[in-house]
């Protein structure tokens, strides 16, 4: 992930940002109370087509064709970016639902035609489709997510609240933004901010080295997205998850998704690794990540 990149990452200035002022009202009304069980965490990569992985997270021998199925028992959700370029068929979803377990989650990606065209794909009929096709995952559906381009500036928010009005209430949906315009001037990122929270959208929160501002940590939806773009397990990596862990306890949401990226995706199982355990060891929520299979003898997993 080329995006937020730093010259030197080791060093930047790591730090969670202070709370926002809108967050405790709004956590009041989305986090778990008592009796309502854990919340859950949901880990996961950015693709399962890792030939890397095969022989520690993948069994010996595994095939291309099951690559998908070793994954779902390794992880229990993904950053679908297959779908930011196509709209699947009806058949490939029943495929991707099939071959993985009931606590999985899927986290697609909106296509390219919807999320970078001025009318969100409306007018062609492919927002309808690709809220057809996710209908498809039943409850393997976990939350769509938005990508806007680079050049999606704050002057279009109006533009943004289109696409929000036009998506159904019920069905999950993140939006990320990269734009300066929309973290430089506070009064944007405040209209942004309750714009989402008016209609149940999470902020996807991004923590890169080389775009501070985009690691807003603001809570508008009962769930979050955290992208975390690692830098190749350097020290700071472990210390910045061990404070997300932290973070998403104080949160309490029913749901968080937190996607750990590092180079080339290669160690996103790593990072994914470590920050499982972390969380097993904070024991306050329910979720799982993945095991180094070349240190249980390529033990099945199920």
């Amino acid at each position: 992930m080329k995006f937020g990149a730093a010259a030197d990452p080791s060093k930047v200035h790591y730090e969670l940002p202070v709370e926002p002022l809108a967050n405790p009202a709004r956590l009041d009304r989305f986090e778990l109370g008592e009796g309502q069980g854990k919340p859950h965490v949901y880990l996961g990569a950015t693709g399962w087509s890792m030939k890397e992985w095969v022989g520690k997270w993948y069994p010996k021998g595994t095939k291309t064709v099951d690559y998908l199925r070793e994954y779902g028992k390794q992880f229990n959700t993904i950053e679908l970016n297959t779908t930011h370029y196509r709209i699947p068929d009806a058949d490939l979803v029943a495929r991707w639902v099939e071959a993985v377990p009931a606590n999985f989650r899927f986290c697609p990606k909106l296509p390219q035609h919807i999320s970078h065209r001025n009318d969100f794909g409306h007018q062609q009929g492919h927002l309808t489709a690709f809220v057809a096709a996710l209908d498809g995952m039943g409850e393997k559906m976990g939350c769509a997510f938005a990508q806007l381009p680079p050049y999606f500036d704050a002057s279009r928010l109006d533009q943004l609240k289109t696409l929000l009005d036009r998506w159904p209430r019920l069905l999950p949906l993140a939006v990320e933004v990269r734009h300066e315009s929309w973290f430089t001037d506070p009064f944007a990122t405040e209209a942004l901010m309750d714009a989402l929270a008016a209609r149940g959208v999470a902020a996807v929160i991004t923590d890169v080295s080389g775009r501070r501002d985009v690691l807003h940590n603001y809570v508008t939806a009962p769930r979050t997205m955290v992208r975390f773009v690692g830098n190749g397990l350097i020290d700071s990596d472990y210390t910045r998850l061990g404070e997300w862990g932290d973070k998403i306890k104080e949160w309490n949401l029913p749901e968080t998704y937190f996607f750990p990226h590092e180079p080339e995706n290669v160690l996103a199982p790593d990072a994914s690794a470590w920050f499982a355990d972390h969380l097993a060891e904070m024991d306050f929520a329910e979720t799982r990540g993945p095991k180094d299979l070349s240190e249980l003898g390529q033990q099945s997993l199920f």
